[in-house]
């Protein structure tokens, strides 16, 4: 029987943000199952309301997979907030999770605040993305910020495709706050459970979340690191192939 990945997006974002992601991820590991869910207040959940905690999360996705018919352990791919859920998840109910690869995460006990989220965007990410009622706009700050190594002609595009999903599945700025505030909240293990292989991933461009937030949960919890040289925040938008390679390869080397 094959492994079961599950993708888990970041703040405000939903399944259909992985673009075409899980497709070539699925086309690399054909004997696999890949699956996305989504966060509650997002996506198919958009009218939910959004924990404020970690661990709530958690116990929502676990729910939402034995719905659809999946059994663990699982392959968690998790970017962002995605990875603060991983966390909680493989300490909260190991025997839930097989592997993890957290990418471009962070967590307060090892990083403060202004490497957790860089200043230099403060301004742009609460008049545009947050507080701002205008969704092109929103969409095109996000990415422009989070993804390095696309073209401008594909972001504004994708920017208009984004903003499609907003109309369609808007996520709420009292949730949006909500998720914020989890993601100040969760503080991370002092260690995690041994049974439990963890790749930590990241961009080395990282223009959101500096990328000394992973450099510093791998000495921490002692755990190898993956780092793509030029990518951003967006690590499955800006180098989609590496990404995969470096999942599919991690969980060998764990395994051999």
């Amino acid at each position: 029987m094959g492994r079961t990945w599950v993708l888990l997006r970041g703040l405000v974002r939903e399944q259909r943000h992985w673009e075409d992601f899980p497709e070539h991820f699925q086309a690399s590991v054909p004997q696999d199952r890949v699956v996305t869910v989504d966060l509650p207040g997002n996506g198919r959940f958009y009218q939910d309301k959004s924990p404020t905690r970690v661990a709530a999360m958690v116990a929502h996705l676990r729910d939402q997979l034995v719905k659809q018919g999946h059994q663990g352990p699982y392959h968690l791919v998790a970017l962002s907030l995605g990875g603060m859920v991983a966390v909680q998840w493989l300490c909260q109910a190991p025997g839930d999770v097989a592997f993890a690869g957290l990418i471009n995460t962070s967590a307060s006990r090892y990083s403060p605040f202004w490497r957790r989220l860089r200043p230099a965007n403060y301004r742009r990410l609460l008049s545009d993305a947050v507080f701002g009622r205008d969704r092109l706009r929103k969409e095109t700050a996000i990415l422009e910020i989070t993804s390095n190594l696309r073209e401008p002609e594909f972001l504004h595009q994708l920017a208009e495709t984004w903003a499609g999903y907003a109309r369609e599945q808007p996520v709420s700025l009292i949730n949006s706050l909500r998720q914020l505030l989890a993601a100040m909240r969760f503080r991370a293990p002092a260690s995690l459970p041994e049974s439990v292989p963890v790749l930590i991933i990241n961009g080395a461009g990282d223009r959101l979340v500096s990328p000394a937030c992973s450099q510093s949960l791998a000495q921490a919890w002692d755990l190898p690191m993956k780092s793509h040289p030029q990518a951003g925040h967006d690590l499955p938008l800006d180098a989609p192939q590496w990404l995969i390679n470096t999942l599919i390869e991690g969980v060998t080397d764990f395994t051999v």
